[in-house]
């Protein structure tokens, strides 16, 4: 098998990479598995470092690795750019707070010296997808290397160049040869790694069916898994909202990364009382947006990853129209069979239409109108995801009520949602469960043990359950 790295902006090929054989991969298995036992017992102050070290190479290379991200999967290249310096930012993150994530944690006990420990598991199995070919992948590395742990990558199949771009910056951070490898493989040499007794552990993100499938294998192996899968975010405007600055940024929530983003906005439920407006200015702004040449730095949407996202993505909407859905915008290819997607928006959508039920991975945005508060809630959690939302209201008790009702790992009032190393990052529902980010996410690959110690004279009491 080959691996072909494919620019969906003009369809040209831009290399081809021989997948890894059974040998190799089992050298990698082997490598990470001796590594994972010498970097637990290095100095956590030493693994920061290296992180530390890996955010100034993303920090000093952002351009050439934007360029790449931009040629590989058609994100606009200032957008990859940001994305490149966002994951030095989390690397940063990571080594100058996660020592202290990491340490122990007393727990008052007047007859013990009594603490709770976090161990790292070993080798972790990360399956990322193409949509952020580097903040998917840094997003676990830079947590899970100070915490002690080792990683094997399995990126998307049309990002390959990123893939091997991520393992060399590691390795010229310094990081010992293992802490960090690419496994080119097809998606079905996945089962095989994740089931090796050596792997202790896989993160995914990507869709409910990759999820299923991986948390399938890992759970008859008893193996700890991470899931961030889809999502079908609401983004809600109430009547007290400022309105211009909502369409504005419903327009950048909506095709952030050319739409393909898991916490896009996605589903624009708007009362009644502002749908009119709301609907005329969001569709007056994705008819603005500047298409073209992704590596133009004023270009605001470009290509879809592949032609074959873009097929699905008409089918879905040809799909709703056909049950109902209305055209404001957009909505037909003017380049058929390749990567390209107009930006478009749906209205009166009926509940039978994919654009109702289903995450349409593309600059299309679905427009709902809402009776009041509950008809807004009603509409924001009939759906099987539950990843972020966006809530647009100036009333107090409104804003509470919206993020304490709503389905969602993330609630974000009066501003676009975005994951940010500080916060939690997670779903619900068919959005996945476990979390990224900040200490929880820094933990969820760490074994946490309890470690009580008699002291001297200390009573031999209590409970045994």
């Amino acid at each position: 098998m080959t691996f072909t790295s494919t620019n969906p902006a003009t369809g040209e090929t831009l290399g081809e990479y021989p997948a890894h054989p059974p040998a190799q991969i089992e050298a990698k298995l082997a490598r990470a598995a001796d590594t994972a036992t010498r970097w637990r017992r290095t100095p956590i102050a030493e693994r920061a470092a290296m992180v530390a070290r890996l955010a100034e190479l993303l920090d000093a290379e952002k351009d050439r690795l934007g360029r790449m991200m931009t040629l590989e999967m058609g994100k606009p290249v200032r957008a990859a750019v940001e994305e490149a310096a966002k994951c030095a930012t989390a690397c940063r993150y990571y080594a100058e707070h996660g020592p202290r994530f990491m340490a122990d944690e007393p727990v008052p006990d007047p007859d013990h010296r009594s603490f709770i420990a976090y161990d790292p598991l070993g080798v972790v199995l990360a399956v990322m997808p193409w949509n952020f070919p580097f903040w998917q992948a840094i997003r676990f590395m830079a947590p899970a290397f100070v915490a002690g742990n080792v990683g094997l990558l399995k990126h998307a199949s049309n990002v390959p160049q990123c893939a091997m771009e991520l393992e060399a910056l590691v390795r010229r951070a310094g990081a010992p040869e293992g802490v960090f490898q690419t496994l080119l493989i097809p998606s079905d040499a996945v089962a095989g790694v994740l089931a090796d007794p050596r792997v202790a552990a896989a993160t995914l993100t990507g869709s409910e069916g990759a999820g299923s499938s991986v948390a399938s294998i890992a759970g008859k192996q008893l193996k700890k898994t991470v899931l961030e899968l889809g999502g079908s975010d609401p983004f809600i405007v109430m009547p007290s909202a400022d309105l211009d600055r909502a369409i504005e940024t419903a327009v950048r929530a909506r095709t952030i990364n050319n739409g393909q983003s898991c916490i896009a906005a996605k589903r624009f439920i708007v009362h009644t009382d502002v749908y009119d407006r709301f609907l005329d200015g969001f569709a007056a702004g994705m008819r603005a947006l500047k298409v073209g040449d992704p590596l133009d730095p004023s270009t605001q949407l470009g290509p879809l990853a592949t032609a074959k996202l873009a097929d699905e993505l008409e089918a879905q909407v040809r799909a709703s129209v056909e049950a109902g859905a209305r055209v404001v915008c957009g909505g037909t290819r003017d380049r058929p069979g390749t990567a390209w997607f107009p930006a478009t928006v749906l209205a009166d959508i009926p509940e039978r239409a994919p654009a109702f039920r289903d995450e349409l991975f593309g600059p299309v945005g679905c427009v709902f109108r809402a009776r009041d508060a509950a008809d807004a809630i009603r509409l924001a959690n009939a759906t099987r995801f539950g990843l972020g939302a966006s809530v647009w209201t100036t009333v107090a008790e409104e804003q509470e009520h919206f993020a304490r009702a709503i389905d969602s790992g993330t609630v974000f009032v009066n501003d676009m949602v975005v994951s940010d190393p500080r916060f939690p990052f997670g779903g619900v529902k068919a959005s996945g469960y476990g979390r990224e980010l900040s200490a929880v996410g820094m933990r969820e690959f760490t074994n946490v043990k309890t470690v009580r110690i008699r002291t001297a004279g200390g009573s031999h009491g209590g409970r045994t359950e």
